[in-house]
């Protein structure tokens, strides 16, 4: 029997990695679940798996959140604020901690929960965007367990050899795969008029607005390809390519010529229910591929003339750690700029390269400096967004 805590329950990921616990009862006992403002839909987790502690993001909401629970009657303990968050985090009665919060946000409980030698199952990649080796380092240093649960980074943990004691010295490549979001043919022409409806539509998966934005603009597979390099340090070579059908979600290639792909439906559950068990396996709740079903699988480079944001962070990988975090604070503003329409999707990746001109040669020693930075960040872009505005 595992003791979770859900970082992020009633995101995307958060409401998968429930779906298959509840398929687990035997196996997995949720603890603590938290998040930022849906109090309603975390309530409703609550009162179905019986945790020990409910954390809401915002102190504010903590009396709110009381009163829905009681209401309810569900005993449960509330707790409110970012020392809540890490202390569920790195609570001794939780062996493993799914970090599904979104963003900058979930840097420091994920940190928290490594630093505490927790299972940690990285859904949040900006924690290695923000931090790398510092967040790696850590791992190393109290002996947690990290799994990766983005599809791609989860597909090639799979592929890769498994004997720990010859790790990856066979592995000539990492072929990193994306869809090219819902605007991989869109005329380039237009895509000042793009909407944040328009955006948030992907033609596969099933995601919230930000990632779903981060994709559109392959910002996503940006973030990914930094997290690659932390995740996966010992390969050198690591290429992107564009698979519309999302059905290839990462390859190794072997020094031998040989490529092992990780295949299956695009549904988050299957690398939760991999990170969950792992080593072994357990039903996810997603159907077996029907090979007779797919007519094609189709793969092309990336044009970084369409996505400007992806070329971005593969330059800021290159800089240091400086360079990815401040890259992620303003890409992360302005999204949220885009998806309040104050700015024009095209402008994402015009307010990302200046941010991450301005500061990526500024140190970064420890967390305490990332979250510095990250804050100076995200004011130089909302600065700048309002001397344009003017």
């Amino acid at each position: 029997m595992q003791n979770l805590a859900i970082l992020g329950s009633t995101g995307s990921i958060g409401q998968s990695t429930l779906d298959v616990v509840a398929r687990h009862p035997d196996k997995y006992n949720v603890i603590a679940l938290t998040a930022n403002k849906r109090l309603d839909t975390l309530v409703e987790q609550a009162a179905v798996c019986l945790p020990k502690y409910i954390v809401c993001c915002d102190e504010n909401d903590v009396s709110t959140l009381k009163e829905l629970v009681s209401a309810r009657g569900i005993p449960v303990e509330v707790l409110g604020g970012k020392s809540a968050l890490i202390d569920v985090s790195c609570s001794s009665e939780v062996d493993t901690v799914m970090a599904a919060i979104v963003g900058a946000a979930g840097l420091q409980p994920t940190y928290a929960a490594v630093c505490s030698g927790k299972k940690v199952l990285l859904a949040n990649k900006e924690s290695l965007v923000m931090s790398g080796q510092l967040f790696m380092d850590a791992v190393k240093k109290h002996d947690a367990q990290l799994l990766p649960v983005d599809s791609e980074h989860n597909a090639i943990f799979q592929c890769l050899p498994i004997d720990a004691k010859n790790p990856k010295q066979d592995v000539s490549k990492i072929l990193l795969t994306g869809s090219g979001g819902p605007f991989l043919n869109r005329d380039l022409a237009t895509f000042d008029d793009i909407t944040p409806a328009q955006a948030c539509k992907h033609p596969n998966w099933s995601m919230g607005q930000k990632i779903s934005v981060d994709s559109a603009t392959m910002m996503n597979k940006g973030l990914e390809f930094v997290e690659a390099k932390w995740l996966f340090q010992s390969v050198a070579d690591i290429e992107i390519l564009i698979h519309p059908q999302s059905i290839i979600h990462s390859m190794v290639q072997y020094n031998d010529g040989s490529v092992l792909a990780q295949m299956g439906r695009p549904d988050m559950r299957t690398p939760i229910a991999h990170t969950l068990a792992y080593p072994e396996r357990i039903a996810s709740g997603v159907a077996a591929l029907d090979f007779s079903e797919i007519a094609q699988l189709t793969f092309c480079p990336p044009d970084f003339e369409r996505f400007p944001c992806l070329k971005l962070a593969i330059e800021a990988s290159g800089s240091g750690q400086a360079a990815t975090t401040a890259m992620n604070a303003a890409n992360e503003v302005a999204v949220e700029a885009f998806l309040q329409s104050d700015i024009r999707f095209t402008q994402i990746s015009d307010f990302v390269r200046e941010t991450t001109e301005q500061f990526a040669h500024s140190e970064v020693l420890n967390i305490e400096d990332v979250v510095e930075l990250d804050l100076v960040a995200r004011t130089f872009t909302q600065e700048k967004m309002r001397s344009r505005a003017c």
